[in-house]
């Protein structure tokens, strides 16, 4: 956090608004901050996590070689002071020197080396997606793979040049290399807590892996701005300043994290002076925020994307294209960021936000027209009304989706009663530790004539990061 809420900003994940208690004169001077997420962590170990909740926590804990240049796509250094690459296939890193862990042990190449290679030789459990989604969308598969499905991997190795010095392989020329690894995934752990508390032990569960070690719950040890004190499930986690931080020292002494997933009851504890600060704010309650001069709104450019996903399966209308087109013709994408983001979105035109590189503005687009979306469903295998299954995450909230079941709600024309929910650890990846579920209904597509809702593409304009 170093001082402020600068490492509340994900790489690559965006986060939404960001909102900030200021009293006079006593922010400044506080030894405490207590910060209020929309959701526990999933685990502390950030090579075994893919979402936000669990990264605010561990970007204060861990560091990865390279980070991003707040409010940019930029690289800067973080742990490597700097790189170099003459085939894109072979990256020297030199490191920053004097740095330790938590729990003491040094930083050093052997260190880099024994993280890489720990997730390039995971086996069983780790390799399921629900374990090490980001090692398999950066890196592909592992070592040896037990699966056809997994790729061969990108990373084949890891060679030390004395202390400070290190060299990663890999098996094909990437561009992305070395972007993907500012994700909180790739932070550095320290060896020695990840041998003594079990970090490589884990099991699937009803298809979703867990950690039976305690590493991931009670000992993430790396070398970032705060270490780890607690965790108390469904309560907070506690951290607190690491007086020997290697950069600027952080500002405050304890760092509390709450979870708190209502939007509502998140905006009540800023304003009663339970937490300090939230992300995630609704966009409803921007101007509540900015009518209170204690208050303050940190905003950004349009970083997170909404989207519908269209499942391809068995038995599945959207297999036609037809449907697809008729869905991408009867979303009122415009009417949705009007509706539900309080004047603080714009229409997105890919997946990708603006800032990112790659982003085309040449991407075809399906304008709002129902007419031509109906005529499409009567000309495809599934007549008007369509049924089709929604689903949604419910008792959690998103930067682009702050309310779930309202986006629904506006989504379809018609729905039925909820015919199954499933927790949101099956859907998301995510454990029984975290918060929330999915529900599904059955729902009925057929394109209305007007009406001010439709189904989410939209990007939002708002995010939190402190300068």
């Amino acid at each position: 956090m170093r001082g402020n809420l600068r490492r509340l900003a994900l790489p690559l994940a965006a986060l939404c608004v960001l909102v900030v208690a200021s009293t006079a004169g006593g922010a400044s001077k506080a030894t405490t901050l207590v910060f209020a997420g929309a959701a526990d962590p999933t685990y502390l170990d950030p090579a075994l996590v893919s979402d936000g909740e669990s990264f605010r926590v561990t970007e204060q804990i861990f560091e990865s070689l390279v980070k991003l240049k707040p409010g940019t796509t930029l690289i800067q250094p973080a742990l490597a002071k700097s790189w170099t690459s003459k085939n894109a296939k072979d990256w020297t890193f030199a490191l920053r020197h004097g740095v330790k862990f938590h729990d003491g042990t040094p930083f050093n190449a052997a260190a880099v080396c024994y993280n890489y290679n720990r997730q390039y030789n995971f086996t069983g459990a780790f390799q399921d997606a629900s374990a090490t989604y980001y090692w398999q969308t950066v890196f592909g598969g592992f070592k040896h793979n037990a699966s056809s499905d997994l790729s061969p991997s990108l990373y084949t190795g890891c060679t030390t040049h004395g202390k400070y010095s290190v060299t990663i392989h890999l098996r094909t020329p990437s561009g992305p290399f070395l972007p993907g690894q500012v994700i909180s995934s790739f932070g550095i752990q320290s060896p020695t807590a990840l041998k003594k508390y079990g970090a490589d032990s884990g099991e699937l569960r009803n298809g979703t892996f867990y950690p039976t070690g305690s590493y991931a719950f009670s000992h993430p040890t790396g070398t970032g701005p705060f270490r780890f004190v607690s965790w108390t499930v469904g309560e907070k986690v506690v951290l607190a300043a690491n007086t020997s931080y290697w950069g600027p020292k952080p500002k405050i002494k304890t760092l509390i994290i709450r979870p708190i997933a209502n939007n509502s009851a998140r905006l009540q504890a800023l304003q009663t002076g339970e937490v300090q600060g939230y992300d995630l704010v609704a966009p409803e309650h921007i101007a509540t925020i900015q009518s209170n001069s204690k208050l303050k709104v940190l905003n950004r450019p349009a970083f997170n994307v909404a989207y519908v996903t269209i499942h391809q399966g068995t038995g599945s209308p959207m297999n036609d294209i037809k449907v697809r087109q008729a869905v991408a013709y009867g979303l009122d994408r415009a009417s949705v960021v009007k509706s539900f983001y309080s004047g603080r979105g714009q229409v997105a035109r890919e997946f990708e936000p603006p800032q990112l590189f790659g982003w085309s503005n040449k991407v075809q687009q399906y304008p709002y027209n129902p007419t031509k979306a109906k005529d499409l469903l009567n000309s495809s295998s599934c007549h008007v009304p369509c049924k089709v299954d929604f689903w949604y995450p419910t008792g959690v909230s998103r930067p682009y989706m702050p309310d779930p079941k309202r986006n629904f709600e506006g989504s379809v024309g018609r729905a039925t009663s909820v015919t199954r929910t499933t927790s949101w650890a099956r859907s998301s990846r995510r454990t029984a530790r975290s918060s929330g579920s999915v529900t599904r209904r059955s729902s009925t597509f057929s394109p209305r004539l007007s009406g001010r809702r439709a189904s989410q593409s939209a990007s939002r304009s708002t995010s939190g990061r402190t300068s």
